[in-house]
């Protein structure tokens, strides 16, 4: 209860610093709609492709299994009337095997990649905000928002291109 009471006195604090004419005309204030910064850079596209390339032998090993596995549930499918009950047994363990194997190389080669392209995007979001920080620096901004937590603001707040050139510097 304490702590509620001091969040909502530092709000109404900051609500009202903020409404004060004064304090308004002073500060210099941008958005930034890093989503759109980080599609637009050079080096998403490049980090997707690399990691592609990265696991490029791990993915063609999964497609072929899938597609061996494909293969021989259609082949059951199709001639399941006229096989034999051991060719049938053989062609569902067939089956398992590549599903065991799906399993067993899948998931884990989803989860690498998965991981890979989280810390790639780490970094670049930490070129981000060093951009960010540029910019702000640069024209004197008092604060700089994302747009995203943004409701409404008008285009001459957008700092989003700056920070784009400064991240395509940075390369």
């Amino acid at each position: 209860m304490k702590q509620m009471a001091k969040h909502i006195l530092a709000t109404a604090m900051l609500g009202s610093a903020l409404l004060s004419g004064s304090v308004m005309a002073e500060q210099k204030i941008g958005v930034v709609d890093v989503q759109t910064v980080f599609q637009a850079m050079p080096q998403a596209a490049e980090i997707s492709n690399s990691i592609q390339m990265e696991f490029k032998d791990q993915i063609d090993e999964v497609n072929q299994l899938q597609k061996d596995g494909q293969f021989y549930a259609e082949r059951l499918q199709r001639d399941a009337a006229t096989m034999s009950e051991k060719d049938k047994k053989e062609l569902q363990q067939k089956i398992q095997g590549v599903r065991e194997e799906l399993a067993k190389k899948g998931q884990p080669l989803q989860q690498n990649i998965q991981r890979r392209q989280n810390e790639e995007r780490n970094k670049l979001l930490g070129l981000i905000k060093q951009a960010i920080d540029s910019v702000a620096q640069k024209g004197s901004y008092d604060l700089i928002l994302s747009a995203g937590a943004v409701s409404f603001s008008k285009e001459q707040f957008d700092v989003s291109e700056q920070v784009l050139e400064q991240v395509k510097k940075t390369n």
